[in-house]
């Protein structure tokens, strides 16, 4: 089986990982050289996001 594609895209990624403060991180080493916590926190944001946005308020 091969690789599944991501369902995010790498902009909103890159936008999480800013907020979370590990953009930097990610800049240097790539999605590889984040740690699972901060990976697990980039999940946990992206699902208020959309949570947020299918309750009709703003993300924001």
């Amino acid at each position: 089986m091969g690789r599944r594609r991501g369902i995010m895209s790498e902009r909103f990624k890159e936008e999480i990982a800013k907020d979370l403060g590990f953009y930097e991180v990610v800049q240097k080493e790539g999605w590889g050289g984040i740690r699972a916590r901060d990976a697990g926190n980039m999940v946990k944001r992206a699902i208020e996001l959309a949570e947020q946005q299918i309750a009709g308020r703003d993300p924001q």
